[in-house]
């Protein structure tokens, strides 16, 4: 019987020619449903997916033969964790791959953001020259606050070193600051904010974190920024906020309200009261979670995700 890998989604090509070069047989199945997936999944050896098809528990109890999940990304949360481990199933994620084009979109965001530049191309695009309404902000001599400090908090933090800002991170780990960021407590970190960068993976402790009570903790009013999960931020708190004055703009990459894959944005027709106010707002830029979808990061995540389970078959041949 041949070892077979299904690809649930189309990724970067390195990642079917590496499996091959192992002596798998790579399956590229994009359409199935997930009961469809539910009963074929007995028969490969590994499984590589982004977002479309959850992995959750029904789903592990078939998979008989899965030595491993490549997930060509950085969250784990589509993924029954637990399940998989009791299996004994490799799981390969990638936020190496996809950290250093979410650091600069994040930044990307934040410089926007301050300068203006999306009210301003539109205005002249339209023939309005504004010069002082369109004033910007510098970012020297703010502190920047970056919750959760792994992968993408981290690179944000370097790209930061050329700018004069105290970067100060909080995160459950102990003992993770570093040159790039001092690593504080969150009263620490509410006390002195001026910008809050969200690099948070999806758990039942980070959906909601940013709701109305942390906003009101904050000693500053503040701008926000979030390009890890759009669940971390409650939107009916944050529009309240921005309508407020106590967060003074938002630059967002990922919305609470996006579909489970992220290919879309709503399970529903009907837009929420609070994205209508976002989408209408001067002071908030969106993006459509393509932080970590640059062209160079598509080949690397499905790269470093090959590399990790060469090094785990490399091991069981030793």
């Amino acid at each position: 019987m041949s070892r077979k890998v299904l690809h649930l989604d189309s990724n970067h090509p390195v990642i079917a020619e590496g499996l091959e070069q192992l002596g798998f047989q790579n399956e590229h199945d994009y359409t199935s449903t997930y009961e469809e997936v539910l009963e074929k999944i007995g028969d490969y050896e590994g499984l590589i997916i982004r977002s479309r098809i959850p992995i959750d528990q029904r789903l592990l109890a078939k998979a008989k033969n899965l030595k491993f999940i490549g997930r060509i990304g950085a969250g784990l949360e589509n993924i029954d964790l637990l399940e998989a481990e009791k299996q004994g199933i490799f799981l390969a994620a990638a936020p190496e791959g996809n950290r250093n084009a979410v650091a600069e979109h994040t930044l990307g965001l934040l410089l926007s953001l301050f300068n203006k530049l999306n009210v301003a191309d539109k205005e002249v695009r339209s023939g309005l020259w504004r010069r002082e309404e369109n004033r910007g902000l510098e970012l020297d001599g703010r502190t920047i606050g970056i919750i959760g400090y792994g992968n993408m908090g981290r690179q944000f933090a370097k790209k930061l070193r050329g700018f004069d800002v105290d970067t100060i991170c909080f995160d459950l780990k102990p003992n993770i600051g570093d040159e790039y960021a001092r690593q504080v407590s969150i009263e620490e970190l509410r006390e002195q904010t001026d910008i809050l960068s969200l690099h948070l993976p999806q758990t039942p402790d980070t959906v909601h974190l940013i709701n109305s009570a942390f906003i009101d903790q904050m000693k500053k009013s503040f701008w926000l920024l979030n390009t890890g999960r759009g669940s971390a931020v409650k939107t009916e708190d944050l529009v309240s906020a921005l309508k407020k004055g106590k967060i003074k703009g938002a630059g967002l990459d990922v919305l609470e309200y996006e579909s489970k894959s992220f290919a879309n944005l709503f399970e529903h027709a009907n837009k929420p009261e609070a994205f209508s106010y976002l989408i209408n707002a001067d002071n908030v830029i969106l993006t459509p979670h393509v932080a970590g979808w640059s062209v160079e990061s598509y080949y690397l995540l499905s790269k470093v995700v090959l590399d990790k389970i060469i090094s785990l078959y490399t091991k069981k041949n030793r």
